[in-house]
């Protein structure tokens, strides 16, 4: 698929059409093709959810004025935070059998497509929302065709959860976060328009950035094999590593976003396989202090690195390989890593964005429940999480 990118930079410039792993529209400009998405699917009436930061951003009304223009109707719901809880959920339940929807759009980050998708899963299958947690079995549905049409229009080239039918949701009782999933909300179809995304400012681009980073690199280190999702690993990496430093650079640079947006969508195709410590403690600080994910992520990410990447043998080489670097070790994968956070002004420690040291037992314990420690590729005791809980807070970097 994107072998040509390599010669010809200018394809990234072109409207193009993916049926992998759903049908995907890519191209500048693709969002102005919504009425015609809409009639497709026999849309009529969606709800429009995006999060909370979003709802006065230029996208939100530019997406409702040419769903107007199309004659479509739609209602915005803005209700969700930055790491969707159940409560949300519930409150966009109401507002979609309130407004008679028949389907979803949503609109923003990685917080408003997993809060869609959890709507899209409870709004109207008669099961609980926490029954859908991956590692249950599979729920009874009161109906075969219960799932609301969903279409997936990222604003940031960072979670990739725009193919994907999985979305994190806190559990407010318990403060901690759980994967929920059923292929019926699987998106009808994603819209990666990379003209919404120069309108992130240069924090967003980074912390959206090298949460798409964190993605491949832990995607590719999890045990297995699967080389569909390793493959969309590596090619992730290559995307990330070449373009995130321009479009911090050159937010204007609608090369640099296309293939941002690309990377990141990779990188979500490529957690399809699972992911890791990075994801396994991110998840639990974010549920109990509701920190940005891919900054908490990418603070993260170095030690990890430094915990796994020693025993993961030739897959170095190819990630060496992947960021064009001039050898393959470890040590010199964590220095560009650190590189690159230094580059796009990510934070040295958690303590930095407000997470205090005593926090680090309760993390950890939370951690090793997650469902990415399963998949990390090294296997870790408590110890081992809350030490590396408690170096992210001190400080992530050597």
């Amino acid at each position: 698929m994107l072998s040509a990118v390599k010669s010809d930079e200018k394809i990234l410039n072109r409207s193009m059409d993916w049926n992998f792993p759903i049908p995907i529209a890519y191209g500048p400009g693709r969002l102005n093709e919504i009425g015609t998405f809409c009639s497709k699917f026999k849309i009529s009436n969606p709800l429009i959810v995006t999060d909370k930061g979003s709802k006065k951003l230029p996208f939100v009304s530019r997406l409702t004025t040419l769903l107007r223009n199309a004659s479509i109707q739609g209602q915005l719901f803005y209700g969700i935070s930055p790491n969707p809880r159940d409560d949300e959920i519930n409150a966009g339940c109401v507002e979609y059998r309130k407004g008679n929807h028949d389907g979803i759009i949503a609109i923003g980050g990685g917080s408003a497509l997993d809060g869609a998708k959890a709507i899209g899963m409870t709004v109207n299958s008669g099961v609980d929302l926490w029954d859908f947690e991956y590692r249950k079995p599979e729920p009874i549905l009161n109906s075969s065709d219960c799932f609301p049409t969903f279409i997936t229009i990222p604003t940031t080239a960072g979670t990739g959860a725009e193919t994907e039918s999985t979305a994190m949701v806190t559990d407010t009782v318990q403060g901690m976060k759980f994967c929920l999933a059923h292929l019926g909300m699987r998106p009808s179809l994603a819209i990666l328009d990379p003209e919404l995304t120069i309108e992130l400012p240069p924090n967003l681009t980074a912390w959206t950035g090298v949460d798409a980073l964190t993605h491949a690199l832990e995607a590719y280190l999890v045990p297995g094999l699967n080389p569909l999702c390793d493959g969309a690993a590596l090619e992730a990496l290559k995307l990330i590593s070449k373009w995130l430093k321009v479009a911090f650079d050159d937010p204007n640079n609608i090369n640099a976003r296309g293939g941002m947006l690309i990377g990141s969508c990779f990188a979500g195709v490529a957690f399809m396989k699972g992911l890791g410590l990075v994801h396994s403690i991110s998840h639990m600080i974010g549920a109990e202090y509701n920190t940005q994910h891919g900054l908490t992520n990418a603070i993260i990410l170095p030690p990890v690195m430094r915990f796994n990447l020693p025993h993961v043998g030739k897959k170095v080489r190819f990630i060496s390989d992947a960021m064009d670097l001039k050898d393959a070790s470890s040590d010199l994968v964590v220095k560009e890593i650190e590189k690159i956070l230094d580059y796009v002004d990510i934070p040295k420690s958690l303590s930095e964005i407000g997470i205090p040291l005593e926090c680090k037992k309760r993390i950890a314990e939370k951690a090793m429940l997650d469902s990415a420690t399963g998949t990390n590729p090294r296997a870790a005791q408590i110890e081992d999480v809350e030490k590396l809980t408690e170096i992210s807070i001190l400080s992530a970097r050597a």
